[in-house]
């Protein structure tokens, strides 16, 4: 007795390769429409662990802020809010960050270096194509949130120039 594999068609092979870019970008939906037909693959979302830190409400200052050094914006002090700082760059799109062009190249950057607006500082892969992110104002490298290799969602902190 012979069992038969049952065929799916073409279609099948298109739904296994937007699974596979759903995960390999970290996406949570993907949609395809080639006109005759459309297929959406959607993963549930992974659980996200909240951190939340505590903030001293009107704390009296013990001592005058030493002044901020030249430049229109200063490093964040601890405990700072980075979400409006203006020197945060913030993840245009989803996708997988890589820090250097190939995984034998130097990085990009690395914290303390100097850059000028429209260096490329990151890449974000996205649906296979390679997404050059480029710095948003100059300034030196305060510190880099992500690492090569990781997910990142939109609007998510990358790196801090001030």
């Amino acid at each position: 007795m012979t069992h038969e594999k049952k065929s799916f068609g073409p279609e099948i092979e298109v739904v296994r390769q937007l699974a596979g870019v759903l995960v390999d970008a970290g996406l949570t939906e993907i949609e395809y429409d080639t006109g005759g037909w459309r297929v959406r693959v959607v993963k549930a979302p992974a659980p996200v662990m909240a951190t939340t830190v505590a903030v001293p409400s009107a704390a009296p200052s013990v001592a005058p802020a030493p002044s901020a050094p030249a430049g229109d914006a200063a490093a964040p002090r601890e405990g700072d809010s980075l979400a409006d700082h203006p020197g945060i760059l913030a993840s245009p799109m989803v996708g997988v960050v890589y820090t250097a062009a190939d995984p034998a190249a130097p990085p990009f950057i690395k914290v303390g270096d100097v850059v000028a607006v429209g260096d490329t500082v990151l890449l974000i892969e996205a649906m296979k194509v390679f997404n050059p992110i480029k710095a948003h104002r100059s300034g030196r490298i305060e510190r880099i949130f992500v690492t090569s290799g990781m997910p990142v969602e939109y609007g998510e902190p990358l790196l801090l120039i001030v």
